[in-house]
């Protein structure tokens, strides 16, 4: 699975997932492999994902620039202020405000 996770100015992550766990409007919820097509808007919270085998691209705050990894099973968090999620084939767009890491 795929996912792509932007803000208003830059690419904070874009690779391969297992999994992804978001604070959805009604409650925190986890989109795995083959998940159903989903539209949800996002509220204040942490932002979990595990990577994959693959190579993937992720925002360092520390350096402020884009880093390329390719460790399967790392674990990733970011703090958002909102933002809305799209599940569609194994591809996940989440677009973010307010993100820190």
């Amino acid at each position: 699975m795929n996912i792509t996770i932007l803000t208003p100015d830059k690419e904070i992550f874009h690779g391969a997932v297992v999994s992804v766990k978001v604070p959805g409007s009604l409650g925190e919820f986890q989109v795995l492999k083959n998940h159903a097509p989903i539209v949800s808007s996002l509220e204040k919270g942490t932002v979990t994902l595990v990577t994959s085998g693959g190579e993937h691209r992720f925002y360092d705050e520390a350096t402020s620039t884009i880093m390329t990894g390719t460790q399967a099973g790392m674990t990733l968090t970011f703090q958002i202020g909102g933002g809305f999620i799209e599940v569609l084939n194994n591809e996940v767009s989440l677009l973010a405000r307010g993100l820190k890491k």
